[in-house]
């Protein structure tokens, strides 16, 4: 798929179709972006769950963090990526260890690694790159 830009209609069905997101890199910091999207997905009702080793079994925005994808008790519909680009790669073969895998692995803004959204594509996992959803939402939802 080439990444460079989206036809509308792929991020839409994405954002409609999912209901669980897993947010990996979600700080507890209100000034950091991760923080800021996680609330905005909350207020929209997605149930996010956030991902980050250091705040493992603490809680941000009521919600209880995971230390690793793998510690989530649930099936997760997307994952969230809030990590530097070089890391794509690994959080997606964590997440192809998954079972079910998720539907959706997304980048935020500046992520993006095509070599590893191949590997993520070639298991059937749709992938967004450089873009988030706190801004594609109401650019696309809006009612």
């Amino acid at each position: 798929m080439n990444h460079d830009q989206y036809d509308n209609t792929y991020i839409t069905d994405i954002l409609k179709t999912v209901k669980i997101i897993a947010l990996v890199g979600a700080s507890s910091n209100a000034a950091r972006p991760s923080y800021g999207v996680m609330a905005y997905l909350l207020s929209k009702g997605y149930r996010v769950i956030p991902v980050n080793p250091g705040q493992a079994g603490k809680q941000i925005l009521g919600q209880t963090v995971c230390a690793t994808l793998a510690d989530i008790p649930e099936p997760v519909d997307m994952v969230d990526v809030f990590r530097a680009p070089e890391y794509l790669y690994t959080i997606i073969d964590e997440v192809l260890t998954l079972k079910p895998l998720p539907s959706v692995i997304w980048g935020q803004l500046e992520i993006r690694d095509d070599t590893a959204a191949a590997v993520a594509e070639a298991a059937g996992i749709k992938v967004v790159m450089n873009r988030c959803p706190a801004i594609e939402i109401p650019r696309l939802l809006a009612a």
